[in-house]
């Protein structure tokens, strides 16, 4: 026996070389190890190296963590569908004063400029002083033409202060706010005039509605 063999386990020596009918199992084997594999290997990618890029938006500011709305404070629906929500005084949102319509304005064409996704996202006008709004204005953007809900703000009691204190929450009062269909604050929108931010803002919600379908109820 040659010296050289010595040096090689026995175990080695006598295994047979696997035929082709065992290297295909073994192959298909493997294929659908990775196959099984490809799902959680996507999650981890898409959680630990895409989600840091995935936070960053066009124009919105991210609110972390998402802020719980009371369905209560309203009588409306919050949770089933994505939500923007602005809170203004009727007395002012009459016609001749353009800077309180604004917001009404742009949520409203952010939603027509959203097409066929555009059901899935439901407006909500919260009239913070009891007022009745003005007839023109609300002909405008009631629910019908403009898919607004307009809704009184609680006037009084402990409802009132969560509300306010949600509300105002990141010195965002004035800003147009973003709930994700679990009914929470995600996301707040500066209110503008600008063609280039009503883009920016076109692409957040575009960008969220493409890649988000969760707690949605189907219309």
């Amino acid at each position: 026996m040659d010296d050289r063999e010595l040096l090689i386990p026995a175990v080695q020596q006598e295994a047979p070389v696997p035929n082709a009918q065992t290297r295909r199992g073994r192959i298909q084997m493997l294929l659908l190890l990775f196959a099984c594999a490809v799902p959680v290997m996507a999650s981890y990618f898409t959680f630990y190296v895409l989600k840091p890029e995935g936070g960053k938006t066009n124009y919105g500011s991210l609110v972390t963590p998402p802020e719980l709305a009371q369905p209560a404070w309203f009588n409306v629906p919050l949770e089933g569908k994505w939500t923007m929500l602005v809170a203004r005084p009727a007395a002012e949102c009459v016609p001749s004063n353009e800077a309180c319509l604004q917001a009404l304005f742009l949520m409203r064409q952010v939603r027509i400029a959203l097409g066929k996704e555009s059901p899935r996202m439901q407006l909500i006008w919260v009239v913070t002083d009891g007022n009745p709004v003005d007839s023109e204005v609300r002909k405008a953007y009631d629910e019908t033409t403009a898919g607004f809900l307009i809704v009184n703000a609680p006037s009084g009691g402990e409802a009132k202060s969560q509300w306010e204190a949600w509300l105002n929450r990141n010195q965002g009062g004035a800003d147009i706010q973003l709930l994700n269909p679990f009914g929470e604050k995600m996301m707040q929108f500066a209110v503008t005039s600008n063609p280039k931010e009503f883009a920016g803002m076109r692409k957040d919600l575009e960008k969220l509605l493409k890649l988000n379908r969760a707690g949605e109820k189907s219309q």
